[in-house]
C-alpha cells in the first residue's frame, strides 16, 4: 500500500492504476477511493489514475484530533503529489471531492493542468443546498436512509436494473468521529471568493435531476471560474458519472485530451 504524510502527520492512502498523463480522482463525502471503482477503468485506459482515500476513509488514518475541512483535504492531495514526485496533474473531483478539487486548483494553481468538477457546489451563502424534504429521509432508520440515498444517486429505472451493492453510498468502515468530520467539512465549504483564482481550464458536469446537490450550482461555478464551461446531463441524478458513464466519461476524456499540453 502507498501512503503520503499530511501536514499533521496523518498517513493518507492512495493507489495508482493505468498509464499516461496523471489524473487525480477525488470521491464524495464519507466515501473512499472505491467510489470510483465502477468507472475507474475508463480513465485508467488513458491516464495514470491516482485515487485517494480522504482522511478517515479507506486505508487512511483518522487521528482523534484531526482537522476536517475541504481545504485541509486539498493539502492532503498535494502531499500525495509530492510523494509521487508529480509537478502537474489533471484533477477530477465529484460531490465533496469537487469541493476539495476547487481548493487544490485555487491554492496550488501551478500543480493543476486541467480541472473537472462534478455534481458539486461553491458552498457558502451563495451555494445551493438540498431542500429539507430531500434530506429528511436520510435521517431515518438505516435501511430506509440507504434506500433514500440510492434514489438520490440513481434514477428508478437504473436502480431496478442494478440491484447493488452501490459504491457511492459511503464507507461502512469509517469511525463515527470521521463521519462527523466529513459532514462538517462538506457543510463548511466556502470557496466562492477563491474560485476566481482558478487558472486551470475547467469542465463542470451536473445532472439535470440532481436534488442532492441542486443543478443550478453548476451555473454558479461557471460564472465564477474564469476559463470554464459546463455540461448538463439530461435526466441524471447525483451519481451521473456511473449511471451516465458513457456520455460523462467521454466528455471528461475529450476535455482532458484537449488540454494535455
Amino acid at each position: 500500500m502507498s501512503f503520503a504524510t499530511a501536514a499533521d502527520g496523518a498517513r493518507i492512502h492512495f493507489d495508482v492504476e493505468g498509464a499516461g498523463p496523471p489524473l487525480v480522482l477525488l470521491a464524495g463525502q464519507a466515501n473512499s477511493r472505491r467510489w470510483w471503482g465502477p468507472v475507474r477503468s475508463d480513465f485508467a485506459a488513458a491516464h495514470r489514475t491516482i485515487a485517494i482515500d480522504a482522511l478517515g476513509t479507506g486505508e487512511s488514518e483518522s487521528p482523534p484530533a484531526a482537522e476536517y475541512t475541504t481545504r485541509r483535504f486539498a493539502g492532503d492531495v498535494i502531499a500525495v503529489l509530492d510523494e509521487l514526485g508529480l509537478d502537474r496533474v489533471d484533477v477530477y473531483g465529484t460531490s465533496m471531492g469537487g469541493k476539495v478539487a476547487q481548493w487544490v486548483a485555487a491554492d496550488h494553481p501551478g500543480r493543476v493542468r486541467s480541472l473537472v468538477l462534478g455534481c458539486t457546489t461553491p458552498g457558502g451563502e451563495r451555494g445551493l443546498v438540498a431542500a429539507p424534504d430531500v434530506l429528511r429521509p436520510l435521517a431515518g432508520p438505516p435501511q430506509d436512509a440507504e434506500r433514500a440515498l440510492a434514489e438520490l444517486m440513481f434514477t428508478p429505472g437504473w436502480l431496478r436494473a442494478h440491484p447493488g451493492p452501490y459504491a457511492v453510498l459511503g464507507d461502512r468502515h469509517m469511525s463515527a468521529a470521521a463521519r462527523r468530520g466529513h459532514r462538517r467539512a462538506s457543510a463548511g465549504h466556502d470557496a466562492w471568493d477563491a474560485l476566481a483564482r482558478i487558472a486551470a481550464p475547467t469542465l463542470i458536469l451536473h445532472g439535470t435531476d440532481d436534488l442532492f446537490c441542486p443543478t443550478a450550482n453548476a451555473s454558479l461555478l461557471a460564472e465564477r471560474i474564469p476559463d470554464s464551461r459546463s455540461l448538463l446531463l439530461e435526466g441524471a441524478r447525483h451519481a451521473y458519472f456511473e449511471e451516465f458513464r458513457e456520455q460523462a466519461g467521454r466528455a471528461v476524456l475529450d476535455f482532458l485530451r484537449q488540454h494535455r499540453n
